[in-house]
């Protein structure tokens, strides 16, 4: 058995078939009650709510649901931007009826909302609702979006029934993302309901009254499932422009084990599931028919805008030198990682951006020249051209003799596998170390100091990106440094804000994914925000990396306009620098293994013809993708 066959082997490549046997079901909803042929079923990946009957979304923490289709089927804001191409371009003008308008400096934002738009009890929707919603959560700390609009909104006025007006405190060119959903936003409360209400902070909102196609039908007094009815006026919300909702009901589940999601679509109970493991994905394609991926074939995962990756903390003495940061990127081989972590189906990207939704036509792709003409200066007189565009295709062969319908053409692996990575070069990691003034004791190297090279990386305690950090650590030491993975459950909550760790394998790099903006991770970054040592570290620059080029970038981005080519090529200016910089070592997309089921519902999102919405269905995006199904028994 030659080596990659043995890695694929070592890493649970062929997944063991789970037995189709009766498997205690998690408060599996009353199905038999509805019309199958009408009915589409979801996987909620949250657990069972603590406290099912409460639907007031506006407060944090409170023991109710989000994606048990709450935020994806009843509530509406401004706007919407899908990680995916979206079914007429991937911005959607949803209450407003067109994008947002801003003055010269950005200092204020009108709002044309759409006429004709009715919540499910009946009342119509005006500017009123948006001014209640952001005065109340003003005058309310401690509600979902009160910071925000306290920070960010001096006044808010309603110029006719369908205008709104924000004044703000200071020039902001993105304040609109408040309003715009990537995976949420500052949903609309509605003023005639909560305008009666004394103490919006306790108040359940039960029924919950919205502006999306579906009411509340009924749901498990244990928070296990949910089910939603079309409303019969359907058409006099913003779905509408794109068509009727094709399910009648649609049934959300909370499934916790992995195995219990993957029995009940083969058995015809799911139609959707958020995400399996590698392996489960593997096992259903093998035993269902009408079961697939968002590929059709190996790699089958989505690649979600988050970007899995190396995070060096900065601050620590070890990782000041970009040299260091880079001998250490060197040291990886990008094809042990894609085997050891996704079995092979990882979307790999060399570059700050996740290789997801239009990023790879608006980075990837047009920046594939610049890469691979890329120097390194190795510090001793020599450079090297580190960048392999040919990565992806190499572990397309890799897996091919394991799995059938591994992609074969060039665009389709880029799609899958990623556009390329950097080539392992140990020998050109090592020249750069001792530019940095390491030396080598054996096969040990040795810090300017005279200290062993040695860290330890915090990684997740399983899955995919524990996987990655184990196989990081090992290649690392292999290579001379002696690193240790250690799992910490702590990562978000503990460890990333407080800098209490050396290296860590997690993401600071999130995106609209279906827009080249790069202002919902990257203000963060400015240097403004990173803190002392041993602080707490706002969200997300948990690299607490500072630069002045970088800080440019951020201040330049604060004022050009959200869709100008001005802000893609400030991106690319940004991708150029994190290259040259590496203070973060970015590895792939975190690829989810979303699945859906044809055997009821055709007009799925697909990655090779219809890649219109995220198929990961717990986001709100997701609610679009309803528009396009229709029941297979009406084809």
């Amino acid at each position: 058995m030659d080596s990659w066959k043995m890695l694929l082997a070592s890493a649970g490549l062929i997944a063991s078939m789970v037995p189709m046997q009766a498997v205690a079901q998690e408060s599996a909803p009353p199905m038999q009650d509805l019309p199958r042929e009408q009915t589409l079923i979801i996987q909620n990946p949250e657990p069972a709510a603590a406290n099912p009957s409460m639907f007031n979304i506006w407060i944090p923490g409170s023991g109710g649901n989000v994606s048990n289709g709450l935020h994806q089927l009843m509530m509406d804001t401004l706007w919407y931007i899908d990680p995916d191409e979206g079914l007429d371009g991937a911005l959607y003008s949803s209450l407003a009826s067109e994008p947002w308008q801003y003055n010269e400096d950005f200092t204020e934002m009108t709002v044309n909302l759409r006429e004709g738009i009715y919540w499910s009890d009946g009342e119509e929707f005006t500017a009123d609702d948006v001014v209640f919603t952001v005065e109340t959560q003003i005058a309310t700390p401690g509600m979902t979006w009160s910071a925000t609009l306290e920070n960010n909104v001096a006044n808010v006025e309603a110029v006719d029934d369908h205008t709104v007006k924000f004044t703000l405190n200071n020039p902001n060119s993105r304040f609109h993302s408040t309003f715009s959903v990537r995976w949420q936003g500052a949903w609309i409360m509605p003023e005639h309901v909560f305008s009666e209400v004394d103490d919006v902070m306790s108040y359940d909102f039960n029924p919950p009254v919205g502006l999306g196609p579906y009411t509340l039908h009924s749901f498990d007094p244990n928070g296990a499932w949910y089910i939603w009815e079309k409303r019969e006026d359907w058409d006099r919300t913003t779905m509408a422009e794109y068509g009727e909702p094709g399910p009648q009901y649609v049934i959300y589940r909370s499934i916790p084990s992995t195995d219990n999601r993957l029995i009940e679509m083969v058995n015809g109970n799911l139609d959707m599931i958020h995400d399996l493991t590698p392996e489960g994905m593997f096992s259903l394609v093998e035993q269902s028919e009408t079961a697939r991926g968002w590929f059709p074939g190996f790699p089958y995962a989505h690649p979600d805008p988050t970007l899995p990756m190396v995070i060096f903390n900065n601050q620590n003495e070890m990782f000041q030198d970009k040299r260091v940061r880079w001998a250490l990127a060197l040291m990886l081989d990008a094809r042990q990682i894609a085997i050891a972590s996704y079995r092979g189906a990882a979307t790999l990207s060399a570059i700050a951006v996740p290789p997801t939704g239009t990023h790879p036509s608006d980075y990837h792709g047009p920046m594939q020249d610049w890469l691979q003409s890329y120097e390194l200066d190795l510090g001793n007189g020599e450079t090297i051209q580190p960048y392999d565009p040919d990565i992806g295709s190499q572990i397309a062969q890799m897996v091919s003799s394991q799995f059938e319908g591994v992609p074969t053409e060039p665009d389709a692996i880029k799609a899958a596998f990623g556009h390329g990575w950097w080539r392992q070069d140990v020998e050109a990691a090592g020249k750069l170390l001792e530019s940095a003034g390491f030396t080598q004791q054996g096969n040990q190297w040795m810090m300017p100091n005279g200290e062993p090279f040695s860290f330890t990386i915090r990684t997740f305690p399983e899955g995919v990106i524990n996987r990655m950090g184990t196989m990081i650590a090992q290649q690392w030491s292999q290579a001379g440094v002696n690193v240790t993975a250690e799992a910490d459950p702590q990562m978000f909550p503990q460890t990333l804000p407080l800098g209490d760790f050396e290296a860590a394998t997690a993401w600071s790099i999130e995106t609209w994914g279906g827009d080249p903006d790069l202002s919902f991770f990257i203000d963060s970054w400015h240097s403004d925000y990173v803190a002392d040592p041993g602080e707490r570290q706002p969200a997300r620059n948990w690299q607490r990396w500072t630069n002045d080029e970088l800080d440019s970038i951020i201040e330049q981005i604060r004022v050009t306009e959200f869709t100008s080519e001005e802000n893609l090529e400030l991106g690319r200016d940004f991708v150029e620098l994190m290259v040259e910089e590496m203070p973060i070592i970015p590895v792939m997309a975190f690829n989810v293994f979303s699945a859906y089921d044809t055997r009821y519902w055709t007009g799925f999102p697909t990655a090779e013809e219809r890649p219109y919405a995220n198929i990961v269905n717990n986001w709100a995006n997701s609610r679009y993708i309803l528009t396009q199904l229709t029941p297979t028994s009406a084809e």
